[in-house]
């Protein structure tokens, strides 16, 4: 059963409680627009509890604000499928209180009226109810049609309210506009720019992941550049509004400052990126306008990766990343500067540099930052065709020797294991060791008096 089967199931079974209900949302405003929605939101006068009655198997996933989650009950899931089991989130009708805390209502007040609800709700294109059960009719009563003709993205009544009352909600119309290509509104704009600062009272994930959807949604540039107008940029990611005019040395960087440079880079993430080579690709130079200079020869650089890497690793924490997520991050970030010298690598050092952890990562991110500013890709190839002519037992070797065969050999165990066994593995990617007995005359050729 697919997710939009189970949502009209809903809708029909909470219609045969006798409950008004709709689609709402998002999967309707896609659905007019001939989109696939991602997943589906009923709306409904049934309480929250009287929802948990009807559907045995529920989760209140927001109960106090009206909200709880249907999934596929356990005995109707096809044990073969791989599709995700659809769960369909029900909100009660409701008008809503003061924001304090610039997310939730303190209060809310559940309702009989449709035409009520959506007033709660964000933006126009957004407010839009479906009935499924009479032939998809839309019911629109705050002007989401005309806003989806005309290709623009307004607030819900007073856009200061809107945004008052959740701040989250600036991003996510800088995101809508990106997605759609549409415009904002000039007087929800107009709110954006002034309420910018209040960002900071959503919470860092919050954040993290509208701007995360926006690097992955195929719109990243446009995003950025909406963020930067608005004055929300500054506000979420000032190491970035920093990249504006730091010029950069023309005979590599033709397309101009750091910031522009940045831009074309991410005009290039493609939908379903994934995030940490999105928020690579955005952080791979935010170490450049703290280490700018202009030497007698040109315009460098110097220790900027090393800086990128330390800032990069802190607005990761700041925004609550993962810790496998940061590492990677921070990678693509210390690694981005070393493919200019793959092809002056030794044999050993190339090979240790194309088994990083999810190199693919970094070598799209090479290709992205060379289209993004000199355009030439023959570092990239050299790199593509290395890959794609050495066997994986010749990248990753399984190891000729190993510590205790260095003590079978007479060598009394310490740290100049690590450096003897390092230089083993060196030799075989060079392709000068091939076997354990070779391995074996060699080290004791290559490092006499270390026996015991």
């Amino acid at each position: 059963m697919t997710s939009r089967d189970y949502a009209v199931e809903v809708v029909r079974t909470l219609r045969r409680h006798g409950f008004q209900s709709y689609l709402a949302g998002g999967c309707v405003r896609d659905i007019v627009l001939g989109l696939e929605p991602t997943d589906y939101d009923v709306t409904t006068d049934a309480t929250p509890n009287e929802v948990m009655r009807i559907f045995p198997e529920t989760y209140a996933v927001g109960a106090q604000f009206g909200v709880v989650l249907v999934p596929l009950p356990k005995g109707r899931r096809d044990a073969d499928s791989t599709e995700p089991l659809p769960a369909i989130e029900v909100a009660t009708f409701r008008s809503d209180g003061i924001y304090s805390d610039g997310r939730h209502p303190d209060k809310v007040t559940y309702s009989k009226s449709p035409q009520e609800d959506v007033q709660r709700r964000d933006f126009t294109i957004n407010g839009l109810l479906m009935d499924p059960l009479d032939g998809d009719r839309v019911l629109d009563f705050v002007g989401g049609r005309a806003d989806l003709n005309a290709g623009i993205v307004r607030a819900i009544g007073d856009p200061e309210r809107r945004f008052q009352e959740d701040k989250l909600r600036m991003l996510r119309a800088v995101r809508f506009a990106a997605r759609f290509g549409y415009t904002i509104d000039p007087a929800t704009l107009e709110a954006i720019q002034k309420l910018a600062p209040g960002i900071h009272q959503v919470s860092r994930e919050r954040v993290r992941d509208e701007l995360t959807k926006m690097l992955t949604e195929g719109h990243a540039r446009s995003s950025f550049e909406l963020l930067d107008q608005l004055g929300l940029l500054k506000e979420v990611l000032p190491e970035i509004t920093r990249m504006h005019g730091v010029e950069q040395p023309p005979q590599f960087h033709p397309e101009g400052d750091v910031f522009v440079h940045t831009m074309l880079l991410l005009e290039q993430l493609p939908p379903n990126v994934s995030q940490t080579l999105s928020w690579g690709a955005l952080l791979h130079d935010v170490g450049k306008p703290s280490t700018f200079r202009v030497a007698p020869d040109r315009i460098r650089f110097d220790g900027h990766v090393e800086i990128g890497v330390a800032m990069a690793r802190e607005i990761a924490h700041r925004l609550h990343f993962s810790n496998d997520d940061t590492e990677q991050i921070a990678s693509l970030v210390a690694n981005h500067m070393r493919f200019k010298d793959v092809g002056r690598m030794k044999e050993s050092t190339l090979k240790r540099f194309i088994r990083l952890p999810q190199f693919d990562e970094h070598l799209r991110m090479h290709r992205m930052d060379c289209l993004a500013s000199h355009g030439d890709l023959g570092l990239y190839d050299f790199v593509a065709h290395k890959l794609q002519t050495t066997p994986g037992e010749e990248i990753r070797p399984s190891p000729l020797l190993s510590g205790r065969d260095l003590i079978a050999m007479g060598y009394q165990p310490g740290p100049k294991f690590k450096e003897i066994l390092a230089a083993v593995e060196d030799a075989q990617l060079e392709n000068k060791l091939h076997s354990r007995e070779e391995a074996v005359v060699w080290v004791a050729q290559e490092f006499p008096g270390n026996w015991g």
